[in-house]
């Protein structure tokens, strides 16, 4: 049993994020609104130094194995704080520009990172709750941030009472599985799975599953996505599409492939299950949207699909994939949501899909950007999302799952109809109106073209390194 300090030395990048969020409050605290920006940019550096000090760490269990600090565990916390951080950056600007800066944004952001790191490091069922509730309570306060804007409250309201609900279902489900292995850590379910093998877990395991699928929005649990899309702040959005999502990927591998290896029979069919209804539900939900943020809420339930489709492969390559593809997929939306609230008129943002014709008049370079991007998400090949598709894919036809494969591609060619809609009304459309566009702030500018230059040329370069370091990070995990 380690003493505490090696304890709290393995799990060092919570406790930075944790000390540093109630240094800022006081900072904020103190100083006041005025504060906002310098709390930004404190928050950036404190999220940067959580995933250094994540990758620098030591390895191992700490806290009777609540606590994992493992590959996966790192690999996951570098892709969750650097996005987070990205967050922070996209919304100082925006929340200034919209007269709605205060410094509790970077601060919330860094504490529901903090519950994220968690996540991605639990070792049982209780530090698997604690996580999720540490970050869900400071992304239900995120949603309803703009809270003179009743779309914003709504969508904070919606999201606290279906995230109440997902918490609930999560909650029985460990509660089950207690019962009937009698111990919190996956170690030990793992071991008692392995020799009385029953329904009761499998039971337990549902609702567990049922939980955490609410949490990355796949279907049928996708309820709340459209509408906390559409009425949460753009930059909230930003973080809602991406670091959480990995957040809970990386939890779910870990429960699945860590507590229940024996049961992969059982629980990869309601994966498949869940995968499929999220293709269907993306592919199709996202045709009739007329609004931006709202089309990439179907296309996101869609691309959960793609991803759970990974680990229901139940083999480390299937998990190498899962990583590949939410890595890239984070890449690619960062940069949609960069250029998203880089764009507006007259002060106001742009929200609907219409409102970005003839965009290559106005911002050729932005609009160069956003259709590498569009194209990436759909999976054109060579761009990012296509070799994102291409491990996961290839993950699960290799694991026998190549049926589900070919429903996944035909959700593919149907997701593109509303992709090349974007982009036929960029280059080849007349504008609504004649008011010119806003001048784009440097940083939304900056980080929506790096985005667009990582998914495709630079793309290539990534993929060398990204390989190696999520082939590290899902070995030992699976059966082969």
């Amino acid at each position: 049993m380690p003493d505490l300090s090696s304890a709290l030395h393995l799990a060092a990048s919570e406790l930075t994020l944790a000390v540093g969020a109630l240094v800022l409050l006081m900072v904020g605290a103190f100083i006041g609104d005025k504060s906002a920006r310098l709390v930004s940019v404190l928050s950036v550096l404190l999220l940067v130094a959580a995933a250094v000090v994540a990758v620098m760490g030591p390895w191992g269990v700490a806290f009777n194995g609540a606590y994992v600090a493992d590959p996966l565990a790192i690999y996951g916390k570098s892709v969750i704080y650097l996005s987070a951080a990205v967050a922070v950056v996209l919304g100082d600007g925006w929340m200034k520009r919209t007269r709605i800066a205060k410094f509790e944004y970077p601060v919330l952001i860094v504490l529901a990172s903090a519950g994220m790191g968690m996540m991605a490091s639990s070792g049982d069922l209780i530090s698997m709750y604690v996580g999720i509730e540490l970050h869900s309570l400071a992304l239900y306060v995120l949603a309803a941030f703009h809270r003179d804007d009743a779309k914003a409250s709504e969508a904070g309201l919606k999201y606290f009472v279906l995230g109440a609900l997902s918490s609930g279902l999560l909650l029985y489900g460990a509660s089950l599985i207690y019962g009937f292995a009698g111990s919190m850590r996956f170690e030990d379910i793992a071991a008692f799975a392995q020799d009385h093998p029953g329904p009761g877990l499998v039971f337990g395991l549902v609702f567990l599953i049922c939980g955490l699928a609410f949490k990355v929005s796949a279907a049928p649990f996708h309820m709340w996505t459209p509408d906390v899309y559409e009425g949460a702040p753009t930059p909230v959005v930003a973080l809602f599409a991406t670091a959480p999502k990995v957040a809970a990927m990386v939890l779910i591998a870990r429960v699945l492939e860590g507590g229940f290896a024996e049961a992969h029979a059982q629980w990869s069919q309601v994966l498949i299950a869940i995968s499929l209804l999220s293709f269907v539900v993306g592919a199709f939900g996202g045709i009739a949207q007329k609004d931006i943020q709202r089309l990439l809420a179907y296309s996101s339930i869609a691309n959960i699909g793609y991803a759970l489709l990974g680990i229901a492969a139940g083999t480390s390559a299937g998990l190498q994939a899962m990583l590949m593809f939410m890595t890239l997929y984070v890449i690619d939306q960062l940069g949609f949501f960069a250029i998203l609230l880089s764009l507006s008129k007259s002060g106001r943002p742009i929200r609907r899909i219409a409102d970005l014709a003839g965009l290559k008049k106005d911002r050729p370079v932005t609009a160069v950007a956003l259709t590498v991007l569009s194209l990436s998400v759909l999976g054109m090949p060579p761009l990012s999302g296509f070799w994102a598709k291409y491990y996961v894919f290839g993950a699960a036809a290799s694991a026998g799952l190549w049926p589900v494969a070919a429903v996944g591609l035909v959700a593919s060619v149907v997701a593109a109809f509303y992709y090349l809609r974007i982009i036929k009304l960029m280059w080849f459309d007349a504008p609504v109106d004649e008011i010119a566009m806003d001048k784009a702030s440097p940083e939304t500018n900056v980080i929506g073209w790096a985005c667009a230059a990582f998914a495709f040329p630079l793309v290539i370069v990534g993929l060398t390194w990204l390989e190696p370091l999520t082939k590290v990070a899902s070995a030992g995990f699976g059966n082969g």
